[in-house]
């Protein structure tokens, strides 16, 4: 009788290890302020990113992703969330609890609020951060809720965040001693302090990220792992032999390119294992446009901080040789309109796991794009709204609030000034005000954008508020 039972046993633990097995580890690496034109493989011939770009030559690479948000903490927000930032009252950089305060925004994302990882980890899965974080525990804000509380397991973060972190020593190498640079992180408490040289910064993260990979693997469990890296943001810090003449731009191409190199040895242990290989999907992004005079926005115009395209339009590239459809490996997506906020959903698809019960969705599930099983088209309309410390030049400030729908976009005021009315699938570059020609459009987007903007809990906040200073060399977003 015993014998009986025993095979079905035996078969039943073989099936559960199998479905364990199976479920596909995911590896997103998001690079901070990083322009659309500043990868080789988007347009930029000053660097050579080979690492990234090997991943797009063996992946997919999108053309119309878009964060949601021209600003680090709300595009971050989204793609934790699934939800516009907005909903969280995060709508520009968190900073000190006074500029928080001015902004009408919290110290911190809501710990209730939905993230991949938790669900995840649900699911079964290995969560690990490294790097920036920037959604609380920043500045003098130092009760904020650990990252752990979100879903990670593990974490290793930044002077934006708090727990074990790595604060970067500045060096001119001129000779100089190389200084602090910390932000107010290093009287937070909260977790051991690593300083390091910022050049070398992101090796920091992709070591922590190995190990917890490796442990992973030891534990025979899938894993989800943010490596968030932050030295694309200024202050710009390259190696010494990246420094170029020392302007601002060879500078910032300098980090990029340091960047590139230095997540190669994480990028190969996935690419040089066999098991890992065939079942992991590596996503590569921005989390939103350059700082003006540094990055690029590629053909686009705008950049960080305003919601024309070079601000919210970034890089996007999926490489799995075992999950992608083998007839899209190595090409372009220019036809799938994707944002931040799909990328929760999409994730749960891909890794086979629930979004929680009665939860409020704004993305949308676009993972057969990511895996190039179809180029398909969302069918929600994309919102933003401007942060509210980016009111933009005084004779010309930047529109307060967006909405794309299908290849139709339009910027207006809060107060419904100002329209600009553009046809994304005819131009790009956001020239031709189609708003006197097309009033019906206007018209119909106006009311999309109002109506979501009224359902909002976000303070209003005057157009013209400059909120905290913000200059070249701080950490602003």
């Amino acid at each position: 009788m015993r014998n009986r039972w025993l095979l079905p046993l035996i078969l039943l633990a073989l099936t559960a290890t199998s479905v364990r097995a199976a479920r596909p580890n995911i590896l997103f690496v998001l690079i901070d302020d990083m322009g659309y034109g500043d990868l080789t493989c988007y347009g930029e011939h000053r660097v050579h990113t080979s690492q990234v770009d090997r991943l797009a030559h063996q992946g997919i690479r999108f053309t119309q992703f878009y964060v949601n948000a021209p600003i680090c903490s709300p595009s971050r927000t989204a793609l934790t969330t699934g939800q516009f930032p907005a909903r969280w009252k995060i709508t520009s950089y968190l900073a000190s609890r006074a500029e928080n305060r001015q902004r009408g925004m919290p110290n911190w994302l809501d710990p209730s609020a939905p993230t991949l990882a938790r669900q995840l980890k649900t699911a079964g899965y290995s969560t690990g951060h490294f790097g920036k974080w920037h959604m609380g525990g920043q500045r003098d804000v130092g009760e904020a809720p650990m990252i752990t509380q979100y879903g990670f397991e593990t974490t290793l973060t930044t002077f934006e965040g708090l727990g074990d972190r790595i604060l970067p020593l500045l060096n001119s190498f001129d000779g100089t001693p190389p200084r602090k640079y910390a932000l107010g992180s290093d009287k937070l408490g909260h977790g051991h302090i690593t300083w390091m040289d910022r050049s070398v910064v992101t090796t920091g993260f992709v070591d922590a990220a190995l190990k917890f990979i490796q442990q992973a693997e030891k534990e025979d469990k899938p894993f989800f792992v943010d490596v968030w890296p932050d030295d694309v943001h200024s202050p710009f810090f390259p190696p010494k032999d990246l420094r170029g003449n020392g302007t601002k731009k060879s500078l910032y191409l300098g980090v990029v390119q340091a960047t590139d190199d230095q997540l190669k040895p994480l990028f190969d242990y996935v690419r040089d294992s066999a098991k890992l290989r065939d079942n992991t999907l590596i996503v590569v992004a921005s989390d939103n446009g350059p700082e003006p005079g540094a990055g690029s926005p590629g053909p686009f115009r705008g950049h960080k901080g305003n919601l024309y395209e070079g601000g919210i339009r970034e890089p996007f590239i999926t490489w799995g040789p075992g999950l992608l459809d083998k007839s899209a490996v190595g090409t372009t997506n220019k036809t799938s309109v994707m944002a931040g906020v799909d990328f929760l959903p999409s994730m749960l698809a891909i890794a086979g796991a629930k979004a929680a019960p009665n939860e409020l969705m704004d993305g949308q599930d676009m993972s057969p794009s990511m895996l190039g099983k179809e180029q398909g088209k969302r069918t929600k309309p994309l919102f933003w709204i401007r942060p509210p410390d980016r009111p933009g030049p005084a004779n010309n400030p930047f529109p307060d609030l967006a909405v794309r729908d299908g290849d139709w976009k339009l910027l207006i005021n809060e107060d419904g000034s100002k329209p600009q009315l553009y046809d994304l699938s005819k131009d790009i570059h956001e020239n031709d005000n189609l708003a006197e020609k097309e009033p019906q459009e206007v018209a119909r987007l106006k009311k999309m954008v109002m109506d979501w903007r009224k359902s909002l809990p976000v303070e209003t906040v005057p157009a013209n508020a400059q909120g905290p200073r913000v200059d070249v060399q701080d950490d602003a977003g």
